[in-house]
C-alpha cells in the first residue's frame, strides 16, 4: 500500500556537478568524497534556511564504503563541515539505487514519526574508489560470491547484463544509439536553458564556476555513436561506451520534513513522497528492476502510465530504458526530458538523489503534479519513488 503515517515533504534537493572519473582531467580529481557530500549538506541547509542542529538524521547511499569512503562517510562529511556531533548518520549500499533507497528510508523515518527532519543523500567518487576496488579487496579478504552461489547463478558483469537485455527485447544497436544521442541532445539543451540551475551547487574549479556536468557532449549524433566499438562483447555485441553511462564522481541529496517541521521552521514544501518500493529480479540479467518497480507503484496507487506527468528512468545503459519502454509503453515526451545518465554521468551511489532533485525541479517548471523515479541496480534490484508536487 502507499506510504502510511504522516505526510513526508521534499523541501530541497541539491547536487554537485558530475565530473569524469579521470586522474588528470576529472573535475574532482583533487577532491575528497567528504568534500562532495559536505557541499550537499551545506547547500541543503542554506536553501532550507535551517540550522544544522535541526537535522535529526543523515541517511546516505554509497556503493563502495571503503578507502576514502569508509568509516561512515555520512558522518565524516558532516563532522568535516563543523556541524553538531549530536546528529547521527548511517551509510547504506543498495548498489546503484543507494541514494534513492536512502531517500526511501528517510521518508519512512519521517512518516513513522521517528524524526521530523532528515537529509537523504548519496556520494560516489569513482575516480578515487574505482568500481573494481572490491576485486582488489577480495584478494586480501575473500570473494563475495561463494561456490554455493555460483552453483545457482552464472553471474556476469553489468555490461553483459545490458547485452542480455538487448537480446531479450530485440533492441538493435541503431535503436540504442538513437536513444543515447537523444540523451545528449536533451541534456545539452537543458544546460543551455539553465534547467539544471535549480538543483546544481556552484562549484568553483580553476577559477571558473561549473554550472553543468562534465560528460555532456553537445553535437553527439547517431553517426558518431555508430563509429564506436562494442565494449562488453567483441563479437555480436550491441552496447558501446556511447550507450553506457559514464563513470563519474559526485554527490546529491534531498531534505525531507514532516508537516510539523514545515510549520515550526517555516519551510516551503516542494513535493510529497507518495509511495516508494524496491523489488528483486534475476541477478544475472540484473538490470530489469525498473519494469516491476513501475508496475508495482502504479498498481497499488490506482494509476496508469498516462496519469504520471514525468518519469526519470536511470540511463545505466540504453537497453535498460528501452526495455522499460517496450513493457510500459510510456509517452517518451515525458521520460528523461532533460537527458539522463548517458549524458550527465552516473556516480552510482549518488544518482538517485540527482534523479529526485531533477524531477521535482522539472515538475515545478512545467507546473505538473505527478512524477515517478526508477532505477536498475546491480545484483538484480529495482527502486521506485512516486512524488506529488505541492
Amino acid at each position: 500500500m502507499p506510504l502510511q503515517g504522516r505526510d513526508v515533504f521534499l523541501v530541497e534537493g541539491a547536487r554537485t556537478p558530475f565530473g569524469k572519473s579521470h586522474p588528470e582531467k576529472g573535475w574532482f580529481r583533487d577532491s575528497h568524497p567528504n568534500d562532495l557530500l559536505g557541499a550537499v549538506y551545506r547547500d541543503l541547509l542554506r536553501r532550507a534556511g535551517i540550522a544544522p542542529a535541526v537535522v535529526e538524521d543523515l541517511v546516505v547511499g554509497c556503493t563502495a564504503p571503503f578507502g576514502e569512503q569508509s568509516r561512515n562517510i555520512a558522518r565524516n562529511a558532516w563532522l568535516q563541515e563543523g556541524y553538531p556531533p549530536e546528529v547521527p548518520a548511517v551509510v547504506l549500499d543498495r548498489r546503484c539505487g543507494s541514494a534513492q533507497t536512502a531517500s526511501e528510508m528517510a521518508a519512512s523515518l519521517v512518516a513513522s514519526g521517528v524524526h521530523d527532519v532528515v537529509i537523504a543523500a548519496g556520494v560516489e567518487h569513482m575516480g578515487h574508489v574505482p568500481m573494481n576496488s572490491p576485486a582488489k579487496i577480495s584478494e586480501l579478504y575473500g570473494e563475495p560470491w561463494t561456490a554455493r552461489m555460483w552453483e545457482q547463478y552464472d553471474f556476469v558483469p553489468q555490461g553483459e547484463s545490458a547485452e542480455l537485455i538487448a537480446e531479450r527485447w530485440d533492441l538493435s544497436r541503431e535503436e540504442m544509439d538513437e536513444f543515447a544521442a537523444r540523451s545528449h541532445a536533451l541534456a545539452a539543451d537543458a544546460v543551455e536553458a539553465g534547467r539544471f540551475d535549480a538543483e546544481l551547487i556552484d562549484w568553483e574549479l580553476d577559477g571558473e564556476v561549473r554550472r553543468s556536468d562534465q560528460t555532456v557532449r553537445p553535437g553527439t549524433t547517431v553517426e558518431t555513436l555508430a563509429g564506436l566499438k562494442t565494449v562488453f562483447r567483441t563479437e555480436n555485441g550491441r552496447i558501446t561506451a556511447g550507450t553506457s553511462s559514464p563513470i563519474c564522481d559526485g554527490a546529491a541529496g534531498v531534505l525531507l520534513a514532516s508537516q510539523s517541521a514545515v510549520d515550526e521552521y517555516g519551510l516551503t514544501p516542494r513535493a510529497k513522497i507518495l509511495d516508494h518500493t524496491t523489488v528483486g529480479v534475476d541477478p544475472v540479467i540484473m538490470l530489469t528492476g525498473p519494469i516491476p518497480a513501475t508496475h508495482k507503484l502504479l498498481e497499488r496507487n490506482g494509476l496508469s502510465m498516462s496519469d504520471v506527468d514525468l518519469f526519470e528512468v536511470n540511463e545505466a545503459f540504453s537497453s535498460v530504458v528501452l526495455a522499460w519502454q517496450r513493457e510500459l509503453k510510456p509517452d517518451m515526451d515525458r521520460v528523461n526530458v532533460n537527458g539522463g545518465a548517458i549524458a550527465l554521468g552516473h556516480p552510482v551511489g549518488a544518482t538517485g538523489g540527482r534523479l529526485l532533485a531533477t524531477i521535482v525541479a522539472e515538475m515545478e517548471r512545467r507546473d505538473v503534479e505527478l512524477g515517478l523515479v526508477t532505477m536498475c541496480c546491480g545484483g538484480g534490484l529495482g527502486t521506485g519513488t512516486l512524488v506529488q508536487r505541492v
